[in-house]
């Protein structure tokens, strides 16, 4: 029993001493810690997510309580992914808090990571809300990081708050969940919908709300503009994408696979938030000339066209809600990893600082433009595939006004991109001289774009994995 219960542990034990590694590396040896305490949390992420793809889902341990299906896999590997992209990214990045606290930083992104892989893997409301705390509680500490800078803590602050309150309203509804079955297994959570447990269904309305504030969907989405201009741009690119996806991971244990035959009751509360977060999201970035607030409420926009996936309640759109993050961790992290670089050339995150970009640094136009393409849905990059197959499992399921929602706020959000664009490509430019790069920061941008690309013209094997994933939910 303890040989099967380590081997399906055997990542998150991994997980747990690469972080080990960085912070003695921090605490014993702060002289030599300035980059190599992201160079190794680097290699061990790389390594961490090679490893992830050997392993085969069937696993188990704690009675059922910590599975190691191909949701839990899928999940992990777009999580471990992710994080070796922004800690690539950060590797460039400049000042001396970055040198003098590169191991603390590290260690806390780690901690983070830990905490959605097991997430990924939890079948038990008790794991899965602790799951949840570890994955919340350092992104808190990391949004305050540059607190030399004066949006910094407040940006913190809020996040804080807001988290607080949605987690204590999720556990609110754990307990709801528990004294209605009797236990914490989501797997009794089916019979008591079954029987018309109204304590049950008001269980799972709170669990919602308190997941919905963490997926950042309207009008739980208030604390998002402030933070992603507060904290560090690499880390902005990876809680833009990582914690969201973790979140819908736990809307697909909950309401797919724990409501069982009663997921259908779900359909119109999320139908109406999908709604809602597109429309919101998408209008309120019209004005944004600060990109990374633009990119902040574009992002909340993109969390409502995944939703549409999650209301369908079906294989088809759970596979294409993982299709979709896939496609939008490239996508979205690749944008933000841009305006890093832009952000630190410029002194400013300002929308004026990409006039004639592509005079400038052409390499960093182009694939700012790529990213800005995929986000729009635009034929033939990752982003075009995502909301096509969203909006075609939501019409597979007769959600016609849903569907054309998506599509006519899918117009409405070319515009924002597209004067982006047109600052990139039609302004002169105001100061000369190329963008400067790191070579880890030009890495990163290149991986992300090439994912983009790749996605774009050969779909398929995406699709399949994430079909593979989705379909043992149902």
């Amino acid at each position: 029993m303890m040989p099967a219960a380590l081997a399906s542990l055997s990542l998150e034990i991994a997980l747990g001493g690469l972080m080990l590694i960085v912070l003695l590396l921090g605490l014993f040896r702060p002289a030599l810690a300035d980059r190599r305490a992201g160079w190794a949390t680097l290699v061990g992420l790389a390594a961490l997510s090679a490893w992830s793809f050997f392993l085969a889902p069937g696993a188990s341990a704690f009675g059922g309580a910590f599975v190691v299906d191909p949701l839990a896999l899928f999940a992990k590997r777009l999580f471990l992914v992710s994080g070796m992209v922004s800690v690539l990214a950060t590797l460039g990045l400049p000042g001396e808090r970055f040198l003098r606290r590169g191991a603390e930083y590290h260690v806390a992104l780690l901690a983070s990571l830990l905490g959605m892989i097991v997430l990924a893997s939890a079948r038990e409301l008790v794991l899965l809300f602790v799951a949840f705390e570890l994955m919340s509680i350092p992104l808190y500490f990391l949004t305050g990081f540059q607190k030399g800078e004066p949006a910094a803590p407040e940006g913190a602050l809020k996040f804080f708050l807001v988290g607080s309150v949605s987690s204590a309203v999720m556990l609110y509804g754990f307990s709801f969940l528990y004294g209605v079955t009797g236990t914490t297994a989501v797997s009794a959570i089916p019979a008591a919908l079954a029987a018309g447990q109204v304590l049950a269904k008001l269980g799972l309305v709170l669990v919602l709300a308190g997941v919905a504030f963490k997926i950042a969907a309207v009008p739980f989405h208030m604390w998002v503009p402030d933070t992603y201009e507060a904290a560090a741009t690499p880390f902005v690119a990876w809680l833009s994408v990582a914690p969201k996806a973790a979140g819908f991971i736990v809307v697909f244990r909950l309401y797919l696979e724990g409501a069982g035959s009663a997921a259908s009751l779900w359909v119109p509360a999320v139908s109406a938030m999908a709604g809602l977060t597109i429309i919101a999201g998408n209008l309120m970035a019209i004005p944004q000339q600060n990109v990374k607030r633009l990119l902040a409420y574009s992002g909340v926009a993109h969390i409502g066209y995944m939703l549409i996936g999650v209301a369908a309640m079906s294989a088809n759109g759970a596979g294409m809600v993982l299709f979709y993050l896939v496609a939008y961790l490239f996508g979205n992290m690749g944008a933000f990893l841009v305006v890093q670089a832009v952000g630190t050339g410029e002194g400013s995150d300002a929308m004026g600082g990409y006039r004639g970009l592509a005079q400038r640094s052409p390499v960093l136009a182009l694939t700012m433009l790529v990213f800005l393409l995929s986000l729009g849905g635009i034929p033939f990059v990752a982003g075009f595939w995502a909301k096509l197959f969203i909006f075609k499992a939501a019409i597979d399921q007769h959600m016609y006004a849903l569907a054309l929602l998506g599509a006519v706020l899918t117009i409405v959000a070319l515009y924002y991109y597209l004067v982006l664009a047109s600052r990139m490509y039609i302004d002169a430019p105001e100061t000369p001289g190329r963008v400067a790069l790191t070579a880890p920061l030009l890495v990163a941008i290149l991986f992300c774009a090439v994912g983009v690309v790749v996605m774009g013209l050969y779909p398929e094997p995406w699709v399949q994995a994430a079909m593979a994933a989705a379909s043992p939910l149902f």
